[in-house]
Formats: structure tokens, sequence, C-alpha cells
């Protein structure tokens, strides 16, 4: 775990308001406004009757109304649920970040306030004015006026600090800031002679600062690294936007989006404080690894198409979204069902795995707005450690659903070595993804470029668009001048573009570009140098990937000269390539939280031991927490095959006698069950066919040791989300109800809590004694508060309104005071009724 060391302080207040005097306006007053109010609404259509304007101006001024209406509320949808999401996500990591003394980082924010306003007015001028200016060319005039950052500092309101899993040449810590500030920045476009501001911005979200490398020498750190692991949640008010909407192709998040650009992760502003030479591999960021993700399926998800008013309830059309930090992938929709199957493959990059999250929204896709179908958040840094993860997922803030989901992380190596076998492993699964499985990952840091030709006519035209040259010869426009160059990659499908620098020919970049290669020993990365302003081409370069394989480290970092270019035209750019390690650990080798393990049932080698009698029954006392237990000898493991369904996935069977099977054999006293059973089993034919059991068991003739039956559970409790999990996996051996069997349904109490709010229960299976459910229940507890919680799990018969034939099978509660509860463990549990379970992890059996 993470050391952190904190000061409590208070919340953030709210902004103070200035206090408004009570209204004393009478209802005479008040009529009049109203009056007013309702004139000046029929007046102007009364203007437009009176001067014999058309009725469709009335209905074009409600449409433009209704438009500009549902475009603003929709906006203020996403703003409120945003911000409802934040506040949600505080409170689940509210454990691991605390809020920090006003005195210690808010005053010193304060008063580096003024410097940190000079930096961010020459990040706007000399960063983000031209990245605006080239996003659109009715924006070329674009420039910032004023930029005044206001006198409200920024806040600083926790702060987290990683000390595990981390390089001991670097410190990484996560800033919880919070910016509300009275703003002023002027925008001024000049070709449209209209100008506009924004007067405020409100920023929330996590800040990750690395401080890299450290030093033996002052100043002890080479340089800092600052930026977002996700977009934060934000608010622009804009001045005078109606004048902005008259901009082409500037909305109101297109600023944003560029700041966004720069700020999010891979993205990051890195501030040296020592010479170039040690920051090379600052500049030069390699992934930590590669997600892939298996969208699957879904089961039980809400049916949201209504008809007829809302009085039949349909299906839905569930399609999910995905997001890794900045990277978005959507699924393909599912018509018409509730239990979709997708089947879909990605691929995501991670550079942090430390603070990251998997975040999966699903939807009901809709021809005005779509509907929420849940949500889903898996951290990072476990899935580093599990590596692979098969399980189905229960989703949160919705009654109902749940997902499948198969998630390997795919470490990266520096040799080709395990190339082929990667390709190998690779081919079996070419069809899954759109693009097929990738084998490695290429980074190309672009650097600059030198001696770019000023005339597009002064080299061979066979790079160039001849169109455009022809035109700007005919227009008369002057030729000879410095270019704005950008440059395009390209890997099979894939294409990147970087950002244009703007007249110059011997530009500067400093950006990377990442692509997922499938077969590097075919592909190649081709490069264009492309002049904006001249729309021409200004040099090409083709690289076999095959060449990174047999490079030192399989690493290029050099100048290479461009073809169909000026005679010294070079681009310099630093290529890595990476291979991923195919060796996973498989679901069956190591136990995790996430990992499922199977086992081979082991065959008891010696009888049980024969029931005692006793003169009264045993009292239904609840186990004490026992020492680990000692190690038998473990059974056969077997990895289950990947087409298994989810009754066999996480299944371990155990036939050990455990204390409640003891307890209740210890208290038999002769051929009728104990009074506790008896009590309970009132029905006539299952208490003759139990009797029958007991007889059976006590001739060492039945088929079973468990009169009642058997249970098969899996338990375990996820810290990251506060909740205990319990999968109910089959039962076997029940008691027959009637002489056609029984209709079985499990129910599920987190005692003392026996409200009917914090009931779960199963479908009920009809005619059967071994019926099999495979149904997941979430408790929301603590770990702290679990210890002093017992799992009551009960068998019952079902039936109809009216049936008689109702009671209990067999009853097992189970003691939450193991240590192992975190890792999560799978058995099968006798079902006496009102004995005691004492759980043994899946792994120790």
């Amino acid at each position: 775990e993470n050391t952190e060391s904190f000061t409590l302080s208070p919340p953030l207040s709210p902004v103070e308001l200035e206090e408004e005097p009570q209204s004393s306006l009478t209802d005479v007053t008040q009529m009049w406004i109203k009056f007013a109010k309702t004139f000046a609404i029929i007046f102007p259509i009364y203007v437009l009757g009176y001067f014999e304007f058309s009725f469709s101006w009335v209905l074009i001024g409600l449409a433009v109304f209704f438009w500009w209406r549902k475009n603003h509320g929709s906006k203020n949808y996403r703003i409120n649920r945003a911000l409802a999401f934040l506040e949600h996500e505080e409170k689940a990591v509210r454990h691991c970040i605390l809020h920090f003394d006003d005195s210690i980082l808010t005053d010193t924010v304060k008063q580096m306030w003024p410097f940190i306003c000079q930096f961010v007015d020459k990040l706007f001028r000399e960063t983000i004015e031209p990245a605006v200016k080239g996003a659109n060319p009715h924006l070329s005039s674009f420039c910032f006026t004023k930029i005044d950052m206001g006198d409200k500092p920024l806040r600083v309101n926790g702060v987290k600090v990683y000390t595990e899993n981390v390089d001991k040449r670097q410190i990484i810590m996560d800033l919880q800031i919070s910016f509300v500030g009275n703003t002023e920045i002027d925008v001024d476009i000049k070709k449209y002679y209209c100008r506009a501001g924004i007067k405020s911005i409100q920023l929330h979200g996590v800040m990750r600062v690395v401080m890299e490398p450290l030093l033996g020498d002052m100043p002890l750190v080479g340089a800092l690294s600052v930026f977002f692991l996700k977009k934060p949640v934000s608010t622009v008010t804009f001045d005078l936007l109606p004048h902005l909407l008259m901009f082409p192709g500037l909305c109101d998040n297109i600023i944003q989006d560029i700041i966004y650009s720069y700020l999010v992760l891979p993205n990051r502003i890195t501030i040296p404080l020592v010479g170039d030479a040690q920051l090379a591999q600052l500049r030069f960021p390699m992934p930590k690894g590669v997600l892939r993700i298996h969208f699957l399926e879904a089961q039980d998800l809400l049916g949201k198409d209504k008809f007829l008013g809302g009085l039949i309830k349909g299906k839905s059309d569930p399609y999910g979204v995905l997001q890794i930090g900045n990277q978005l992938f959507q699924s393909k929709v599912i018509h018409e069902t509730v239990h979709p199957k997708w089947n879909e493959v990605y691929e995501a990059l991670v550079y942090e795995h430390s603070g990251q999250h998997l975040e999966i929204e699903l939807f009901d896709e809709d021809t005005d707005k779509d509907d929420f179908l849940g949500s889903l958040m898996i951290d990072m840094a476990e899935l580093q450690k599990e590596q692979k993860v098969d399980e189905w997922f229960v989703m949160d803030e919705v009654a109902t659903g749940k997902l499948h989901l198969k998630l390997e992380w795919l470490s990266l190596l520096p040799t080709p070595e395990k190339l082929d076998q990667v390709l190998t492993s690779i081919r079996a699964d070419r069809g899954h993804a759109n693009d097929g499985l990738s084998s490695a990952l290429l980074v190309v840091f672009l650097d600059s470029a030198r001696n770019l030709p000023r005339n597009p006519l002064e080299f061979n035209q066979q790079g160039l668009k001849k169109a455009s040259v022809s035109k700007a010869i005919k227009s008369g426009k002057k030729v000879s001048s410095d270019p704005s160059p950008f440059v395009q990659f390209r890997v099979g499908h894939k294409s990147f573009e970087s950002k244009t620098r703007y007249k110059t020919n011997e530009p500067v970049w400093e950006e990377a570009f990442t692509f997922l290669i499938h077969n590097p020993k075919s592909q190649e990365l081709e490069v264009e140098v492309k002049d904006e302003k001249h729309e021409c081409s200004l040099g090409t370069l083709t690289l076999p990937l095959s060449r990174l394989l047999e490079a030192q480290d399989m690493t290029m970092n050099e100048r290479f000269p461009l073809k169909n270019s000026g005679p010294s035209c070079t681009l310099k750019m630093k290529m890595a390539l990476r291979v991923r390690d195919p060796c996973h650990v498989p679901l069956c080798l190591r136990p995790s939280r996430f990992c499922v393990w199977t086992r081979a049932p082991p065959r008891p080698q010696t009888p049980p031991p024969p029931p005692c009698r006793s003169a009264r029954p045993a009292r239904p006392t609840r186990a004490r927490r026992r020492g680990p237990p000692s190690p038998p000898t473990p059974p056969s493991l077997r990895p289950r095959p990947p087409t298994s369904r989810l009754a066999d996935a996480g299944r371990s069977t155990s036939n050990l006698a455990i204390s409640g099977s003891q307890q209740y054999l210890a208290g038999i006293g002769g051929k009728e069950p104990t009074p506790s059973i008896a009590s309970d089993i009132s029905n006539p034919y299952a208490a003759q066919e139990l009797q029958q059991r007991l007889r059976q068991l006590q001739n060492g003739s039945g088929p079973s040791h468990f009169p009642l039956g058997e249970i098969q559970l899996t338990v375990r409790h996820s810290s990251q989300r506060n909740k205990l999990i319990v999968v109910v996996h089959a039962c076997r051996n029940l008691i027959a109800f009637t002489d056609h069997g029984s209709d079985p349904y499990v129910r599920l109490y987190l005692l003392p809590d026996k409200r009917r709010s914090g009931r779960r229960k199963t479908h009920t299976h009809k005619k059967t004694l071994n019926p099999v459910y495979d149904q997941i229940f979430e408790f929301s507890v603590s770990l702290v508060e679990l210890h002093r919680r017992t799992l009551d799990v009960a068998v019952k018969n079902g039936g109809g309104l009216l049936s008689k034939h109702k009671g209990l099978l067999g009853k097992v509660l189970v003691d939450l005071t193991y240590e192992d509860i975190a890792k999560g463990w799978t058995q099968w549990s006798v079902s006496p009724h009102r004995c005691t379970f004492d759980p043994r992890p899946a792994h120790s059996m």
C-alpha cells in the first residue's frame, strides 16, 4: 500500500455571495410585473400580425427558441452529470486522498499565483493561440487580447504520494485541484470584426506531478512533468456568447479541447531543471504496457424502450463506451435485446497504471437521447498485478445488469527474440479485432526538420500536388516563401498528423506518436512532410520496420534524408519498437482477487468419523476464528477451456468435513432429526426422505455424507468498491419436497440486517434437486464492518402464490472474519439448518 502523510482540513467553502436585501414589493407591484412580462411576450406577436407578417415567422421563432433551449439544457445536463460523477469519485477515493491544511499548499500557491498567471499567459499566447488558428481556416486571425486569471488562486484539496511500484529515481504525486476563478480572457477575430471573452473558468480534477530523474547534485531533480490522467471536469462561461456562435468553426468547447490536447495524458508539460542531455528520456515517454479489452457480452440489462406511454416495457438497443485516460472506444449497437453479445476487442495504451481506471458505460441508443444502462470502473493498478482477468462484473448505478469482460495486460520487451511466438499466438485470434491483434508497439518521436524547400518548384514535382502549384502560379501569388509544414505518419490504415509550424523551413515539433503494429516484419512506416500554406508535399520517407528489429534495443535516433525534396532536407526522429510479452500467467496458476481457479474434485480417501450420540442437540453457535489450517495434499489443477460457461468458471470443489457438519452429526440422537431441523421441515414427504437419508448415513450406505445437500458459493470482498461479492453457483442432493422434486431458490441476508431491502434471492428452478444458478450478488459494506457481519444463506422451496409446498430446505451461516476474504474463496458447503460454516480459501485446500 502507498504511504501518505496528511493533515486534515475543513472542506472547500462555497463561494460567498453578497446578501441581497429582502424585497418589499406589494401584491399590486407583483401583479404589474407579471402583467409586464406577459405583455412583453404577446406584444411582438401582435406587431407581426399588425404589419401583416406571415405566421411562419412565429413558427420560425419558436423553432429557434426550442432549439436553443434543447442545446442549452443538454449542455447543463452534461455538466451536472460530470459534477455528480466527480462527487461520486471523490467519495470512492476519500480513503486515499485526504484534505490538506490551507496553510500548507494553498497559501504557497497563493503566494506564487502572480507568477503562475505569467506562465499561463505565455502558454496561451505561444501554444494555445497558434493551435486555435490552425484548427480552422476561418480562425486564422484569432488572437488573445487580454489574459487575466483573476485574484482567486487555485486550491489544492489533497495529495497522494506513490511509494510502491515506482522507480527509485522518480517521485509521483497526485494533486486534487479545484479552481473557481473570476478570469478575464478576451479573444478577437479581426476577420469578422467581433470580440468576445471568457468571464469565468471552473476546473476540478486530479493532476499528476512527476519529478524525475532524481540526481545526486543540485537541484536534485532533473525536471517536472505535469499532466492530467483524464479530462478534468470544467465549466467555461463565455461573455457575448451569441457573437461567439457567429464565428464559423468556433464552438463553445473548441478551446477546451485544444487545452486538453496539451495537458491530458499522453500529452504533458515538461519543465526542465537541468541540461537537455539528461531530459531525452522525459521527452520520449514510453507506455508502460498495452491493455487488451475483450468486450464480450452483457446480461439482464434494463429494458428502456417503452410503448403506449410506458404501459408496455420493451427491450433496449445497448452499446458500450470505454475510456482510459484520453482514449475512447465505442462498441457497435445490438438492437432489441437485454442480453447483448458484442465479442469485440480493443487495445489501449497505458502510460501510467497507478491512479488510472478503465471506465465503462452502457447506453440504450434512442433517436432523441440515449438512456443510461449502468457503469463500471476498474483500477488499472490491480489489472497490472493480475495480468489476466476473465470475470462477470455487476454494473453500478442500476438495479440489474452484469458485464462479461476479458482483460489482458501486455508487457513490452525491447528484444525481438519472442516475436515469432507472439505472431503465432495472435494468428488464431486474427478475426477478433477490426484490424487484427497487435504483436508490437511502435513509438515515434518527431523532433525537427532542416532545410525544407521554400519554393515548391525547386525540386522534383513528383511529390507535389500539381493542381495546387499551377493554381498558385496562375493566381500570381508569391510561391517562394517560408512554408507552414506539418508531418503525416501512416502505418497500414492508421495515420497521425503533427501540429503545424507556421512560416518556417526549420520547424521544431517535439511530438510523440504511437502505433499498434500487427507484423513488424512486413509493415512500413510512411512519412510525408506537407506544406499547409501551399497545399503541397515537401518530402517523403518510407522506413521498413524490419530495420528496427535489427537495431540495438530496437531503437533508432538519427536524421533521415527526405525523398522528392531538396538536396539537404532532413527529418530528425527517434523511433523505438517494443514486442509484447507472450508469457502470461494462466488463470489456474496464481491466486488472485480477479483470476479464478479451477480444481478437480478430490475423492475422499477415508470415511468420516461415525456420528456421536448426544443427549441434546447442538446449539447454533458461531464458530470462532481459527488459525491457518494445515495444508492437505493439493488436488490436481487443470485449466478450464476458454469456452467454459460461467457455471464452470471460478468453481473449486471440496468435500472436506467442516465444523458445521460435525456439529450437525453430533446432534443426531436416533432416527428422528434434531428439533431445529424438524421445526422447519414440516412437509411429510420431505421429512420422510430426510429420515431415509439419515438411516443410510448411519448405516454407511448413503450416497452423500450431507443429508440436507450442499451449496457452492464464491465469497470475496472488493476493497476498492467497498462491496461484498457473493456468487451462488449451484446446489446438489437437496431434499425432495414433493414426489415431483423441489422448486429451490436461494435467499441471502447479511446479518444483522434482515430488512426487505437487504434481501437477495436467486431465480427459482422447477422440479430439480441439483439446480445451477450462477448469479452474482453484492452487499455494500466496508472491510472493517464486514468482520462484524454474518452471511445468512438459506435454500428454500418455492411455488405459486397459493402453493402449500413452501418451506426451508437448508441453511448456512458463513463466517466473514477471515483475512483471506479479500482474496476470495470458492467451496461446496453443507446445508444443515443453523449450522455455522468455517470457510477455507480455495488455494489452501
